[in-house]
Order: C-alpha cells, then sequence, then structure tokens
C-alpha cells in the first residue's frame, strides 16, 4: 500500500504545495481538521471533520497513520506520537522531525511555554517566508521519496 500524507490542517500554511507533490507522486491526502476544510473533488484527497477538543485531530491523525506514511504538522507533541509509530514527520517549514532532534525540539517547546508564561517572551512566531515554502517543498520531495522506497522494499522481501 502506498504512503498516505496526513496533514494537521487547521493552521498549515502549505496544503496546496502538499496537493501539488502527492499528485506528482500518485499519493492519497488527508486534511484532518475540526473544521473550516473546503471539499475536493479529487478522488485522491479526503477531508475529516473531527470533533471540536484539544487534541481530537491530533488523536486521529496518530490513530491512522502508519509506518511509511508522512505527517505535516507545526504540533511538536503530535510529531513526537507520530514518531513513535515509525511515521515520518515534517513541519510546514521543511524541518524534519526525528528521534535525535524530537527531544530538543520538545525541550525548547516547554522552553518557549514558560517564558510567555512568566512574560518574558511575548511569544510571536516568526513569519512565514517564501523560503520556508521552499525548503517545505525540498524537504517533502524527499520525504515522499523515502516514503515510497520504503515501501518498495518492504513489500519486495519475502516473509
Amino acid at each position: 500500500m502506498p504512503a498516505i500524507i496526513y496533514i494537521d490542517a487547521d493552521a498549515c500554511p502549505v496544503k496546496n504545495e502538499v496537493l501539488k507533490v502527492a499528485e506528482r507522486h500518485d499519493l492519497v491526502v488527508t486534511f484532518v481538521a475540526n473544521g473550516g476544510l473546503r471539499p475536493s473533488r479529487d478522488p485522491m484527497v479526503r477531508n475529516i471533520v473531527v470533533s471540536q477538543g484539544a487534541d481530537v485531530a491530533d488523536d486521529w491523525i496518530v490513530e491512522h497513520a502508519t509506518k511509511n506514511d508522512i505527517v505535516i504538522t507545526a504540533d511538536i507533541p503530535l510529531a513526537g506520537r507520530c514518531l513513535e509509530n515509525g511515521v515520518l514527520v515534517l513541519g510546514p517549514t521543511g524541518k524534519k522531525f526525528d528521534p535525535t532532534n524530537i527531544g530538543m525540539a520538545k525541550a525548547m517547546r516547554e522552553l518557549n511555554q514558560h517564558l510567555r508564561e512568566t512574560g518574558e517572551s511575548k511569544g510571536y512566531n516568526k513569519a512565514f517566508e517564501p523560503a520556508d515554502r521552499s525548503r517545505f517543498l525540498s524537504a517533502l520531495e524527499e520525504a515522499v521519496r523515502a516514503a515510497k522506497s520504503s515501501v518498495k522494499n518492504s513489500q519486495s522481501k519475502p516473509n
């Protein structure tokens, strides 16, 4: 079975880029959100609208994404949960999350949260820039090729 791309879609700035890459590779894209998804006539695009609530979309993604699938998210706890299941995870700026860097990403998230809570930081996120989009496209292309190669290798091995 080919890889599926899951998008934590509530605030994802690279939805169109994902669709272009997925179309080129003939992959299914699944948008998961609490609402606000635009319907698509493309049979390779699925929209999953989950109920309102903290982490409901994250829980759905973790439950459905499997080894060699790709998850697009800026949510670091979700990235960590997906990595535990062997899922490839990319941030919308092209950052690849993996077992070697997820611990530091979680620690920085906690530090930044602490700084916001104590008033030492306003918590503004850096603006999404064209260079981020370009990095993302490159990283997604690489992730898709890796996922397809891994699927192909696992299918060619005898049981």
